[in-house]
Parts: structure tokens; sequence; C-alpha cells
């Protein structure tokens, strides 16, 4: 691509956290930096592990309404974490993504592996 991302790109806007965190692979802590994620492990079904590329280690909890899903969905952070070095494509494509709220019944398909585990409507 050129040096500017123009092409938006659309989520939903009440996808699930653990869904949403393996796509974009950014984690915001609770300080406002942003962080990259080096392994994102699901240890259940309201609980992963993730690995910050800083060797930052937590436990997060699947939430649409937590903390982090709503700094992600508004696109909040403070800062970048220097350690992490998170490309500077990747945060202008994380800038111009927009998540919208309406039936993403197709993405949600995509992301479950082909396995619609919760109906659409």
């Amino acid at each position: 691509m050129s040096g500017s991302m123009q092409r938006k790109i659309y989520y939903p806007k009440r996808v699930p956290l653990f869904k949403l965190v393996e796509k974009i692979k950014l984690w915001p802590s609770r300080g406002g930096v942003l962080h990259g994620i080096k392994t994102f492990e699901v240890r259940s079904s309201s609980y992963a592990f993730v690995t910050t590329h800083c060797n930052k280690q937590m436990v997060i909890r699947n939430s649409k309404n937590s903390h982090a899903a709503r700094w992600l969905r508004n696109k909040w952070y403070a800062k970048t974490c220097e350690k992490c070095r998170i490309p500077q494509w990747k945060i202008e494509k994380y800038s111009v993504t927009v998540f919208k709220s309406g039936r993403f019944s197709s993405f949600m398909y995509q992301q479950s592996g082909g396995e619609d585990s919760e109906p659409a409507g």
C-alpha cells in the first residue's frame, strides 16, 4: 500500500473481546499504553493468557463492556509501548478502523472458523 491508509476497515461494535484482540493484536493497558501482542492463548470461554512483545504477561477476561474493549473500540491510547515497537503501518491501520453497529454475521462466521455458535439476529 502507499504511504497513507485510505481504506476503512469495518468491525462489528459489540464483537467479543477475544475475537477482536486475536484479530488486531493490540492491547491497551490501564495506563493508556498500547501494547503489541506476541501470544494469545484462550484458557477457557471467559479467560485468556496474553503475552506482549515487551514480555508482560496478563490474564484477561472476555467482556464486551470492559475497560480494554471500550478503549479498543474507541481507539483511545495515550502512547505506544516503546519496548513493543509497534510498527507505524499497524497504528495507521488501527486508526482508520471503524467499529460499526449492525449485522455482521459474516464476520462472526469467519472468526469462529465456520461454525455459528451464536444465532445471528
